[in-house]
């Protein structure tokens, strides 16, 4: 069952000033040769260029969300305790929980920036796709347009456990597919976030169908044609075989 906590913790992610102390946060735990000591607010305000007391009321929200964990420690000199923010440990997600996926990716997406490596959440989605999909990359490209569709609807099915309620039609002799989602389990994120949740889900349907076989199909998306409603367009470029 999805929480609160899991839907603010992708909410929070959305925003460029906190993936940058998540990124700080995951940089110096990989960076630590003993322990994982955690950084201050203190500490973290010059990286992101932000008064201190707007960092903490950040971390604070992070906390709250399960994003990082916080606590005290000793300092090794007299005065008060230091509150230092660490990374939460991140335990698998095993699909079924849309937005505990979405979290998840762009949390791992922030460990990945940090290794060098830069994680677009285009290619996020095309990641957790590649990770989790039991894939046929293989096969032949579809030459019919009954077998074009059972690929598509392969892709359906990821979808469906993503959360949403995909309708299929097709054109063009059964070239294109026309993918209706409705109800987003994202929606209220997707409407501050169009990028994010947009870039996510695009990836996640393009590398679905690479997985399917269709690594040529033309994967394009368009958010909010209905206040309720996206559309995919899923198009072969392979031309289908004479009758």
């Amino acid at each position: 069952m999805t929480t609160t906590d899991e839907h603010d913790a992708a909410a929070l992610l959305a925003s460029p000033v906190r993936r940058s102390l998540v990124a700080a946060l995951e940089r110096q735990k990989a960076e630590a040769s003993i322990d994982d000591r955690g950084m201050t607010a203190a500490e973290l305000a010059p990286l992101v260029d932000l008064h201190v007391s707007t960092v903490r009321f950040h971390l604070d929200q992070l906390v709250a969300a399960g994003v990082i964990v916080a606590d005290f420690r000793r300092r090794e000199t007299a005065g008060r305790p230091r509150k230092v923010y660490r990374p939460a440990p991140r335990p698998l997600v095993q699909g079924g929980d849309p937005l505990r996926l979405l979290t998840q990716l762009l949390t791992e997406a922030m460990t990945a920036t940090v290794h060098g490596e830069t994680v677009t959440p285009y290619e996020a989605g095309r990641r957790w796709a590649r990770e989790h999909l039991e894939g046929h990359p293989d096969r032949t490209p579809a030459d019919s347009p009954g077998v074009w569709l059972g690929r598509v609807g392969e892709v359906i099915d990821v979808l469906d456990g993503w959360g949403y309620h995909p309708e299929v039609s097709t054109s063009e002799g059964g070239r294109t597919a026309r993918v209706e989602l409705s109800d987003c389990p994202f929606l209220d994120l997707a409407r501050d976030n169009q990028a994010v949740v947009c870039g996510v889900h695009l990836g996640l349907i393009a590398e679905s169908m690479k997985q399917a076989g269709e690594a040529d199909a033309d994967v394009t998306l368009e958010p909010f044609v209905t206040e309720h409603r996206c559309l995919a367009h899923i198009r072969t470029t392979t031309p289908f075989r004479s009758a």
